[in-house]
């Protein structure tokens, strides 16, 4: 792989320009990512509702974040992503309100969970608005040869909020109940976004008023499909690796997402320059190599050690394929639509996540957890083949 020239912004400059960013998407992430573990126990024993409901309260979230991903990346292009980032933090504190108010409504548990619903949808549309904005933000302060490095990082910040979120959100539940978690919804995001009131944001670009959304379609859709493959395999680690180690009788069950998600935060440390140095294409296709193998170790593991290995491989190859596929999505995207190129993009992973986890929960129930990981390795290599065309319509470009 032959370098390309390096960028003008130094290395150190680009870190300190993204902090605020970073800080933004840490608090967004941390207040989604305390109810996640605690939710079902919330609605099962507090509520005494069953599965379904606990279903339909966890999905509500997820569901409002694919819907409004166009219209948050739309936002962003048009007022700049630190508009839209603060606007997110302001919506996930209204969800904290919410939250508060369906605990103050136990007494008719009907009620109580519709408003939990509400404000989970709620939470959805805010971090729509805090993920794209803040990566529309960054790749606004920063110059184009920088764009891999603000997807890695301000991923980074995403994932070390999740990974430290969920035993924090489980101790606050434990101790103080569901109230804790609607405070820490409603309090942490104003913080930020106070904090975040004199931090400069890029100059307002106005876009034409005829909608580009099919040109961008267009651009992104491939690389968007290669991320889509590639989570499936990330969306296997999150939802089935505790399930894999307690079926094993291994412990901590929680070892195997811990060791992938640091393994991940270190990578793109280590090596969060390199697609754009080389290519996004040209990275993600030799990470996603280490991530497929990485799954396969873990479906064929006989112990702990060895699935732990794989779970940290898997991690440090996701790392950049995300990134690296995003690259690829805004490279040919006017400046003026990155936003929404950039919403776009993530809609992908979005739809992975709600197709892929039922479907791989139906191969788990049919042929064993270890067939998870294998069929994911699977479906995770196929991203070579987007890789390789990305490199082909490059060729062809030039």
């Amino acid at each position: 792989m032959t370098p390309s020239p390096s960028p003008s912004t130094p290395s150190h400059s680009v870190a300190v320009t993204l902090l605020p960013i970073m800080a933004a998407v840490l608090a967004g992430f941390v207040v989604i990512g305390a109810a996640l573990p605690v939710l079902p126990l919330h609605v099962s024993h507090n509520l005494g509702f069953g599965s379904v409901v606990v279903g339909v309260v966890a999905g509500a979230q997820f569901a409002a974040s694919l819907i409004s991903r166009v219209w948050s990346g739309s936002y962003s292009d048009v007022n700049g992503g630190k508009r839209a980032v603060l606007i997110g933090l302001a919506t996930a504190a209204v969800a904290g309100l919410f939250y508060l108010l369906s605990v103050a409504a136990e007494g008719s548990p009907a009620l109580s969970v519709s408003i939990l619903v509400v404000g989970r949808a709620v939470l959805g549309g805010a971090e729509s608005f805090i993920i794209t904005g803040g990566v529309a933000w960054g790749l606004a302060l920063v110059d184009s040869g920088h764009s891999g490095k603000v997807i890695a990082w301000v991923g980074t910040a995403m994932f070390a909020a999740l990974a430290f979120s969920g035993p924090f959100g489980t101790i606050l539940f434990t101790s103080c109940g569901f109230v804790a978690i609607g405070l820490l919804t409603a309090l942490l995001p104003l913080v930020v976004l106070v904090s975040l009131l004199r931090t400069p944001g890029p100059r307002r670009r106005v876009r034409q008023r005829k909608s580009n959304l099919r040109a961008v379609i267009g651009t992104v859709w491939l690389p968007g499909l290669g991320a889509a493959l590639a989570s499936i395999g990330y969306g296997s680690i999150l939802a089935f690796s505790s399930l894999l180690y307690a079926d094993n009788r291994w412990q901590p069950v929680w070892l195997g997402f811990t060791a992938f998600g640091a393994a991940l935060i270190a990578a793109r440390m280590i090596c969060g320059h390199l697609p754009d140095r080389y290519g996004g294409a040209k990275i993600a296709l030799l990470f996603v190599l280490v991530q497929s193998a990485g799954l396969l170790v873990m479906g064929l593991a006989g112990t702990s050690v060895l699935a732990s290995s794989g779970a940290a491989l898997a991690g440090f190859g996701y790392s950049l394929v995300y990134p690296g596929l995003g690259v690829e999505a805004v490279g040919t995207t006017s400046p003026e639509n990155r936003g929404l190129a950039m919403g776009i993009y993530t809609a992908f992973l979005d739809i992975a996540m709600a197709i892929g986890s039922p479907t791989l929960g139906w191969i788990a129930d049919r042929n064993g957890l270890n067939a998870v990981f294998i069929v994911s390795a699977a479906i995770t290599l196929s991203t070579t083949a987007v890789a390789f065309r990305l490199l082909r319509r490059e060729r062809e470009i030039q």
